[in-house]
């Protein structure tokens, strides 16, 4: 393989950096009024277009561990693992309609704000500091640390030269505030989409010409053909990824508690939409949606055209990693093989999609970090100026304190995708039961709060380990539990773990509430008109539109 980059392919990563820098300097100079105003910097108030959220949204949720940790899934799951962003679709459309007017109706700018107003500080305080944990030792750094790795063995330039590069990069956007930020990320997704097609539809000829064809169609049908297993939506019992994606539990279990909390109750995404109005916010939305069903085109049809082509013979070295097959080797062995020019396309939307998301999420743990911590416990009178530089200083610290900290945390032995799915999927399920019942149940109090923050905790961690110690086989019949062909050990699927820690959280939580007789008279609880849930006409022709579109793609691919 090639792991080096052209003239060419500089000069068009080159021109990439050029104008998303240079866009972006031009948006910060036009709105200077982010430098002094802490609203302005950290949520963009009322400058945000429809698109620019929609693009957004996807730019900071795409990176390596799509690119490469989905592709990787797609050579050896298949297409079923794009449920993770066809479910995404549907979900983007409830938090338009249900969550979007909560927040924006109560001034909600963060997460932690929002348990403050619905609860209480102590469980505002915890949630932060634990967010701020998370987003940096998890996300942050596994983003980071992913790019770096995907984007070295494309280019053949030094690990640490180049996160150290993106590290720079991603402050440079993120210091502008978050204008800058969501401006840039429209230039970030176009390159995003225009390389990965490219890469899509290189992966797509190869397949076409190895078996005596021409054109990315006739690609796509063979690869039907030839894996024909791999287009198949739903996982079957028998299938030795069903821990992975058991089964149905992708459309009615615990995915939605995985989608829902991720896109409806995590300052990384909100952010984007909590400055807007509430129409410019559901269609950045549904924009968002629309990219969505896009998206497996572009990250996982590569990796099963990559499957095919191994089957026949093909990358059977370069597939390779310490000697065994290394799924994640399938989209930089695909890279690796596009022409001159088209190579440099692709690495800067590689690079534009983990920029785009260091981004991003620098500026939500600045902005958890300096409004719900510092203003509220070290500095309650900070002035505007002070709050936006401290902003900018928890960019830069976290940003160093990913890089230190990366190497040590085995992303690359666990794999990016699932592990970050895994280590914020301890915490989901209290979470979601959290906001859930804190939206929609005004009764709701605190000590039920804490019940599902800690409790939803340490009950993931309980049934992750429980087979450790007692034999599950009992619940192999019922489908809770299924055998584990590597430690032969019968566990509980990772989605369906979390839809059972979830419903004893609910539960919890009403019991708990129940039990408190001031409940009945809870101040905290939020107004809710029935009108204010109601979308527009535009926003619901969409919204159908997304729903039939994944409605016949299940169909079709079930």
């Amino acid at each position: 393989m090639n792991h080096t980059l052209r003239g060419m392919d500089y000069l068009v990563f080159l021109i990439y950096f050029i104008i998303v820098a240079g866009y972006g300097y031009y948006i910060y100079k036009k709105k200077k009024k982010a430098t002094t105003d802490s609203k302005d910097f950290f949520l963009a108030e009322g400058s945000l277009t429809w698109w620019a959220i929609g693009a957004s949204l996807i730019a900071s949720n795409i990176s390596a561990e799509q690119f490469i940790g989905m592709s990787g899934n797609g050579f050896n799951i298949g297409l079923a693992i794009s449920t993770y962003e066809w479910m995404a679709a549907a979900t983007l459309i409830v938090v338009a309609v249900f969550f979007l007017p909560i927040y924006l109706k109560n001034k909600i700018y963060t997460m932690p704000q929002f348990l403050e107003k619905r609860y209480n500080q102590t469980v505002a305080t915890i949630m932060a500091v634990f967010w701020l944990l998370l987003y940096v030792v998890v996300n942050l750094t596994s983003i980071l640390y992913l790019g770096a790795l995907a984007i070295t063995t494309i280019s053949g330039i030094n690990f640490y030269v180049c996160m150290v590069g993106l590290a720079v990069f991603a402050i440079i956007i993120t210091l502008g505030g978050m204008k800058v930020i969501g401006y840039t990320d429209v230039i970030q997704v176009f390159f995003l989409i225009l390389g990965g097609l490219a890469t899509t539809y290189l992966a797509l000829q190869l397949v076409s010409r190895q078996f005596g064809s021409e054109g990315v169609l006739n690609g796509f049908k063979l690869m039907t053909q030839h894996a024909n297993d791999h287009f198949h939506m739903i996982i079957h019992k028998e299938n030795p990824k069903y821990l992975d994606l058991p089964g149905l539990s992708v459309l009615v279990g615990g995915m939605w508690i995985v989608n829902l909390n991720y896109w409806g109750c995590n300052q990384y995404i909100t952010q984007r939409a909590l400055g807007a109005d509430l129409k410019t916010a559901r269609n950045g939305l549904l924009f968002a949606g629309f990219l969505k069903l896009l998206m497996p085109i572009i990250v996982v049809l590569p990796g099963i055209a990559a499957y095919v082509l191994w089957k026949e013979g093909q990358f059977q070295t370069e597939m390779l990693k310490d000697g065994s097959l290394n799924a994640d080797n399938a989209y930089p062995v695909l890279l690796n093989l596009l022409p001159t020019g088209l190579k440099g396309l692709s690495f800067a939307a590689l690079t534009a999609a983990v920029v785009a998301s260091l981004a991003g999420k620098a500026n939500s743990i600045s902005t958890i970090f300096t409004l719900d911590i510092y203003k509220k416990i070290f500095n309650k009178e900070a002035d505007e100026k002070k709050i936006v530089n401290v902003g900018r200083a928890a960019v830069v610290v976290t940003m160093l304190i990913a890089i230190v900290i990366s190497n040590f945390l085995g992303i690359d032995k666990k794999g990016g995708f699932q592990f970050i799915q895994e280590y914020t999927g301890f915490v989901s399920p209290g979470v979601f039961a959290m906001f859930a019942l804190g939206f929609f149940w005004k009764r709701t109090t605190s000590s039920a709060a804490l019940f599902a923050m800690i409790g939803g905790l340490l009950l993931s961690f309980f049934f992750k380990f429980l087979p450790g110690f007692t034999d599950l086989s009992f619940l192999y019949n019922s489908g809770w539990a299924i055998l584990n062909p590597d430690s032969g050990v019968y566990e509980m699927a990772f989605l369906d773990r979390m839809g059972l820690v979830f419903v004893i959280c609910v539960i919890g939580m009403i019991i708990i509430t129940l039990a408190d007789p001031k409940s009945a008279n809870n101040p905290k609880g939020l107004a809710i008109d029935a009108t204010m849930f109601k979308p527009s006409v535009g926003f619901t022709v969409g919204a159908v539109l997304i729903c039939g579109i994944l409605m016949a793609l299940y169909t079709v691919y079930w």
